[in-house]
């Protein structure tokens, strides 16, 4: 037999440097709550202070082409969909479409902060762009979630 090359497919086992279904699930769980949390807290710890927020958002926006009273809604129902999409990925619920709304608002986000010339800001941004991208292509891997719970219940009722 001729000898193996370093090219050969890696043999599976608990050396190999693949990931098991397992450990990608896990993975999956960690990044999905991880960045809920975020979100989540990012909306919430700022409901009680909506208006505030709103009314600083709406002066760091002045000197933009933005209308201050949209500012002022946006900052409203930021807040708001920050602590909805935040909760839906903690609990894991409708997570393809709660991915692709946060993902959204994220390109809102830097659409404003592009225009505030905030490059710094921007560039944090774009890594909760990179974190929704993964944790969205990752989606397959999801096994801890209402989703995925759902979903095994759906498929052994329809077995059944």
């Amino acid at each position: 037999a001729p000898a193996a090359s370093a090219v050969d497919t890696p043999r599976l086992g608990p050396t190999s440097r693949r990931m098991s279904e397992r450990d990608a699930g896990l993975a999956h769980l960690v990044l999905r709550l991880t960045l809920g949390v975020n979100l989540a807290l990012h909306g919430l710890v700022r409901l009680p202070k909506i208006t505030g927020f709103a009314e600083g958002l709406k002066g760091a926006f002045a000197e933009t082409i933005l209308p201050g009273d949209l500012v002022w809604v946006f900052a409203v129902t930021l807040v708001i969909a920050e602590a909805v999409v935040g909760v839906l990925l903690v609990l894991g619920v409708f997570q393809r479409w709660t991915l692709v709304a946060g993902g959204l608002l994220m390109t809102s986000l830097v659409f404003g902060t592009a225009l505030r010339e905030d490059w710094g800001t921007l560039g944090t941004q774009m890594i909760y762009v990179l974190i929704y991208y993964v944790t969205l292509r990752d989606l397959r891997h999801d096994r801890y979630s209402i989703d995925a719970w759902l979903q095994s219940r759906r498929a052994s009722t329809s077995s059944s």
